[in-house]
């Protein structure tokens, strides 16, 4: 195991250092740039289409397609990501995730776009999309022989991904969270979420879709409501808490209490690390969902899946680190969900408590989301002959990833990531004039 961890490590650290920073960063800007910044202007749009019907061929309903997307990626990266993020950056860490946010919205869009565009219909009847099917539809109509080596790795490193993304990094925290507050034991809880998962994921995308839009606005609002009861208790230290974040974004973090301290740069890279895994945006996995919904409007279904990005990161994420700034608690030493539950427990005796049940919903919709990623990119690769045979060994891993040392998975979580992301930026760099093409022309017709 220490062979394999000092190994990955090493390919972490390649794959997360300034080329992928810059990737990321530099692809949304130049998407926004191209989209002429309409995905920050026009946010107020995107939430009025949320609740409005939709016409058009589809398997679920524009805002199911946003909160299956949302299930997979509000989860731990929400409460834990956050916290780590701040324990090895700093308070600047993020002021990067805002800004990786922001740039992702455009990327988000694209993604959206580019998944109902070019989708399509398996044997089962049902709608398919993503990475794999805009980069050998779309790519691969210009840049055949690009498109036929992107498109299979996108799906071979998704396949692969969602087992660190999605399913042992989410079961680990909970497992981890659960002991720390209710003594539950790790492999308990493995059991438990496994069974709930495997009950959902029998009525594939349509009972994924009715589960999340059920449970994902409920468990948004009360955890945001928690947040915003703590940060309104201690709203003489929320001015103080964003002049650390805007100063230690360009200036290190001294050591303190239990704080290590941070440097700007390990302060730009866990912001970006970690924004990317909370929010996904650029790694290509919410146009899987988004290729679902009932939609002939390509434009349409991706303003709605933009507010996934901002929603996640600007409002939750925003949520988590002001309570732990405001609180104190990062400079405990703490870590993980134990910082997160720490700095609610400033506030509420049972901080630690609200942490562990926020977490355990958070990432069994996450585990649910993410099950549908994978097995898409299975299908694409084997046909949908694949699919049960994935939901097995989906299913399978989680008390197993419930068990795991919890530095191992972050880092495996982190590195796969890294590889989904790079066939998808590169697909949407090659496709981004025709997404110009179609935001101008819907709009100019919305004009007219």
């Amino acid at each position: 195991m220490d062979f394999i961890t000092a190994y990955l490590e090493w390919i972490n650290g390649q794959l997360w250092g300034k080329p992928m920073l810059v990737a990321l960063g530099l692809t949304g800007l130049l998407l926004m740039i191209g989209l002429r910044f309409m995905p920050l202007r026009k946010i107020p749009t995107a939430f009025g289409m949320l609740f409005k019907r939709s016409e058009g061929e589809g398997d679920i309903s524009p805002f199911q397609a946003l909160m299956t997307a949302l299930a997979a990626t509000v989860g731990t990266g929400n409460i834990v990501g956050v916290a780590t993020a701040i324990y090895t950056g700093g308070p600047g860490a993020l002021f990067y995730m805002w800004l990786i946010a922001l740039v992702g919205m455009a990327t988000k869009y694209s993604e959206a776009v580019c998944a109902i565009a070019y989708r399509e219909v398996d044997e089962n009847g049902d709608h398919v999309g993503g990475p794999m099917y805009y980069i050998k539809n779309g790519v691969g109509a210009r840049f055949s022989a690009i498109a036929n080596f992107l498109a299979p790795a996108f799906a071979v490193f998704a396949a692969i991904a969602g087992f660190g993304i999605g399913n042992t990094t989410q079961a680990n925290s909970v497992a981890d969270a659960l002991h720390t507050s209710f003594a539950v034991p790790e492999w308990v809880t493995g059991i438990v979420i496994m069974i709930a998962v495997g009950l959902v994921l029998i009525g594939g995308i349509r009972r994924i879709a009715d589960v999340a839009g059920a449970i994902v606005p409920s468990m948004i609002v009360l955890y945001i409501g928690t947040a915003l009861v703590v940060l309104t208790l201690n709203a003489g230290a929320i001015p103080d808490a964003l002049s650390l974040v805007l100063h230690h974004a360009f200036e290190p973090a001294a050591a303190a209490g239990g704080f290590a301290g941070a440097s700007v740069a390990a302060a730009i890279q866990m912001g970006v690390a970690r924004g990317v895994f909370s929010n996904e945006a650029g790694l290509g996995s919410a146009p899987i969902a988004h290729a679902a919904a009932k939609t002939n409007d390509p434009v349409r279904q991706g303003l709605i899946a933009m507010l996934g990005t901002f929603i996640d990161t600007i409002i939750v994420c925003t949520m988590t680190g002001l309570v732990i700034i405001t609180s104190g608690a990062w400079q405990s030493g703490d870590r993980g969900a134990e910082l997160t539950g720490a700095a609610f427990a400033h506030t509420f005796a049972f901080g630690n408590e609200i942490v562990a049940v926020a977490l355990s919903v958070f990432a069994f919709t996450t585990l649910l989301g993410w099950s549908y990623y994978g097995e898409k990119a299975v299908e694409f690769l084997f046909g949908v002959k694949a699919i049960m045979p994935y939901r097995i060994i989906w299913v399978i891993a989680i008390p197993i990833g419930a068990t795991t040392s919890l530095s191992f998975v972050w880092l495996l979580a982190d590195t796969l990531n890294a590889m989904m992301a790079i066939p998808n930026l590169i697909g949407l760099l090659i496709l981004a004039p025709g997404i110009f093409a179609m935001t101008k022309a819907y709009f100019a017709a919305e004009k007219g």
